[in-house]
């Protein structure tokens, strides 16, 4: 085995042992230490796929709402404004102009957020043990920017929060560099209370039809999902319906049925705007990493108010599609967003 297998297979070793040190041994003890590779990854020197403006945005007659089987009820947000993208992705060397570059597309945050409003911004914090340039955790300039384009529109408070992965949240707060962001531009950094926990019904779910959720994300005017995209040794990616597990108990139990139960959650919890971190994206061993080689430097941030073709569009930054992402196609199937990215408005900005 060559020394690259042998530290790919120590990462996901030690990935199994801190799931189970975590109380997830239950849910892991049919994995062993297996793990799903990406059957199309690109190869680190490959250039990021881009498409023409013309092969992504239909044309000016296309109604510019949600696709068909976008849910009638509880959307994620206002339908699209005409004339504004479903989808933004946007690509530069500085995170905090492609994040505002993003938002801007899709109808500015002042489409998501009213005067006085109290916002959470739920990023991937993911362990306390390394900084986000390993590609584990959501950039701190993009989680920033986004604290100042929410109070700048008129939101009285946000609040930053995860349950981190691996370490106390204290600490993987500061290590990530999220705190110290946060708080520099306005926001605050909460400790997640177990008594805010409550076992909450889930109408809509198809294979779980209740779990612990931290209510305040239930409450909140606006909850914006912030996840960095990456590989994950079982979900294949970790994307922003995945990032959702942060904000529940016994995540351990949703692994028994991972693509199913994540939707399900994703069917509650209902972010109205997603903001794919995909400036520096961990293409091998996660979620975790470890080793700077694995990370690459796509420099690019995805916005829309459609958590599954958010999904969907950061899949392709890994030679994937949406469907080939157990929970986000199912979340399709739900009725919680689309997959087809032929059908949206997407806008690509160089910034």
């Amino acid at each position: 085995m060559s020394e690259k297998a042998q530290q790919r297979a120590l990462t996901r070793r030690a990935f199994v042992r801190l799931m189970a040190a975590a109380g997830f041994g239950t849910a892991l003890a049919s994995c062993g230490d297996a793990s799903i590779p990406l059957s199309r990854e690109l190869p680190a020197t490959t250039p990021l796929a881009t498409r023409s403006a013309a092969a992504t945005v239909p044309p000016a007659t296309t109604p510019a709402t949600p696709p068909t089987g976008a849910p009638a009820t509880e959307a994620p947000a206002p339908a699209t404004p005409q004339g504004v993208a479903y989808l933004a992705v946007a690509r530069g060397t500085d995170p905090k102009a492609i994040t505002r570059a993003a938002v801007a597309a899709i109808g500015g945050m002042e489409r998501f957020v009213k005067s006085g409003n109290q916002v959470i911004i739920k990023p991937n914090i993911c362990v306390d043990y390394r900084t986000y340039e390993y590609g584990a955790t959501t950039n701190p300039d993009v989680v920033a920017t986004l604290v100042e384009l929410c109070l700048a529109a008129g939101a009285r408070r946000v609040r930053v929060m995860d349950l981190p992965f691996g370490g106390s949240p204290e600490s993987a707060y500061a290590r990530s560099g999220i705190a110290d962001a946060v708080e520099a531009a306005g926001g605050e950094m909460e400790i997640m209370n177990d008594a805010k926990f409550r076992v909450t019904k889930i109408p809509q779910g198809q294979d779980i039809a209740q779990w612990p959720v931290y209510q305040d994300v239930l409450t909140a005017d606006l909850l914006i999902d912030v996840p960095i995209a990456k590989h994950h040794s079982l979900a294949r990616l970790s994307l922003a319906g995945k990032n959702l597990m942060g904000v529940v108990q016994n995540r351990g139990g949703l692994h028994a049925n991972l693509g199913q139960r994540v939707a399900d959650l994703a069917s509650l919890v209902r972010p109205r705007l997603t903001v794919v971190d995909a400036v520096r994206t961990l293409m091998d061993s996660g979620p975790t990493g470890g080793n700077l080689d694995d990370v690459r430097l796509t420099n690019a941030v995805i916005a829309s108010h459609d958590i599954v073709a958010a999904d969907a569009y950061a899949a392709t930054l890994f030679g994937l599609e949406g469907q080939d992402i157990a929970y986000v196609k199912a979340a399709a199937a739900m009725g919680l967003g689309t997959l087809d990215l032929t059908a949206i408005r997407i806008e690509e900005i160089a910034a």
